[in-house]
């Protein structure tokens, strides 16, 4: 991070700088506190940062931020509010550097997006990006801070949970390029419809500088077609001939997914190590992209074939002769559906779908469980499993809708023991559900329990 005083980060954020201090790091965990470091004390559902105003001068903080009056031992900037305050430091700091930043918003790929957008931009760029998903009005400000002058780009990642936050991160990141994945249902239960999920994601445009170009997805029916004023639109897509940017020719084998992505003035063939069609928007959103700023395409096709799933994102891994594939990062009736698209991908005797409670849906929740079920069936899973409240909805359709033996528990301990004994050599199973219902202990569990057999 670039240093900076304290008066000028109190003149930044409204509020009043006491005593004197260089900054070079911004730290809003006590127990992170290095020499340099700015304490922001923020107030969130479990904790208050104010309460730890006290040990982070103890631990050697240059300074401490605080909306409250807390004795302290170190120079200090009062304001009326850390968290807005935090993202005014950060819209101050990103001014310094005049360098491509890529904003990314939209229901569902936003993470794999963004790794993918990375890996092509790092071809040509060194390149910033939110680390997992840090991706709320404290992790993208967070992120923004660990810009120097070493970086020749940066994407940020932006998720919501209502109206008014994708725009306040928009206008502290202030993109020169924008991307929207799609508009799905997640969020429904706060925003009440997809209209208003538009609505939301189309803050990014807050903050866009202008005529900066938007990169949006013209297979999702509500972005397709979109004139934004102000800002020239790039298209991709599959299915549509308008897309400027489209991949054809797509195929899938159990661990390689290729396709010719046709940009305009020439082609060029993408291999990657994944399973999914979604896999292919994603990596569309990111080769325009990387297109825009200046990444030959032979590049980003090639960065794209390095890229590889992190974290719980649809990895798939061979265990005593079953394929898993995991993939319980989060879950929307698109991701869904895309997973169970992707487990029928897999050659194996038996698909069998794993599935837990897809959260934050509302009063859509019980219908887009069924339908769940219902797709599961279309789709010719053989045995499906769920556990969780809302996804006895998604075994009760899946059984009237044809799908041959269907198992349901109200946790995970239930479905255990029948997972062990059904699971068979030569079986694809997907294991997909929202972060909150903790999937990647049961998929623990099969690992041991089936290894042992």
């Amino acid at each position: 991070m670039l240093p900076l005083q304290i008066r000028e980060i109190a003149l930044a954020c409204k509020g009043e700088a006491h005593g004197e201090a260089q900054i070079t790091s911004v730290c809003i965990d006590s127990r992170k506190i290095t020499s340099g470091c700015l304490f922001i004390a923020i107030k969130g559902d479990r904790f208050d940062g104010h309460d730890f105003i006290g040990k982070a001068c103890e631990e050697g903080a240059a300074a401490v931020m605080m909306h409250r009056d807390v004795p302290c031992d170190c120079p200090f900037v009062r304001v009326d509010d850390t968290r807005e305050a935090l993202l005014r430091l950060a819209g101050y700091y990103r001014q310094f550097f005049q360098i491509p930043v890529v904003g990314l918003t939209g229901s569902v790929g936003k993470t794999t997006t963004k790794e993918m957008t990375a890996a092509v931009l790092s071809k040509r760029y060194k390149t910033l990006k939110n680390e997992g998903n840090l991706n709320n009005e404290i992790g993208m400000p967070m992120t923004a801070f660990r810009l120097d002058l070493s970086f020749g780009a940066a994407i940020f990642e932006m998720g919501m949970s209502g109206f008014g936050e994708i725009s306040r991160m928009a206008r502290a990141a202030a993109p020169t390029l924008g991307i929207i994945t799609n508009i799905g249902v997640s969020h429904m239960e706060q925003l009440g419809s997809q209209e208003n999920i538009l609505r939301a994601k189309l803050e990014l445009l807050d903050g866009l500088e202008p005529y900066a170009p938007l990169i949006l997805n013209g297979d999702d029916p509500l972005l397709a077609g979109l004139q934004i004023e102000g800002h020239p639109v790039f298209y991709y897509g599959v299915e549509q001939e308008r897309c400027r940017i489209r991949a054809q020719e797509i195929t899938q084998t159990d661990h390689l997914l290729s396709f010719t992505v046709s940009y305009g003035y020439g082609s060029v063939r993408v291999q990657m190590p994944v399973v999914g069609m979604h896999f292919v928007y994603d990596a569309l959103a990111a080769f325009t992209a990387g297109l825009i700023l200046g990444v030959a395409p032979q590049a980003a096709a090639q960065a794209l074939g390095e890229y590889e799933p992190s974290g719980m994102r649809q990895r798939v891994r061979q265990v005593n002769g079953v394929t898993i594939l995991e993939d319980c990062y989060n879950a929307s009736p698109d991701s869904m559906r895309a997973a169970i698209k992707a487990l029928r991908m897999l050659d194996a005797k038996r698909h069998i779908a794993v599935l837990g409670d897809m959260l934050e849906l509302g009063a859509l929740s019980k219908e887009a469980h069924a339908q769940i079920g219902e797709f599961a069936a279309q789709q010719g899973v053989n045995l499906l499993f769920a556990y969780g409240p809302e996804s006895a909805q998604t075994v009760r359709a899946a059984k009237e809708a044809g799908v041959p033996q269907c198992f349901y528990a109200a946790d995970q301990n239930g479905l255990l023991e029948d997972l062990l004994h059904t699971l068979q050599k030569g079986d694809a199973v997907l294991f997909k559900a929202s972060r909150g219902m903790r999937l990647e202990k049961l998929i623990a569990a099969i690992y041991e329990g089936w290894k042992t057999k």
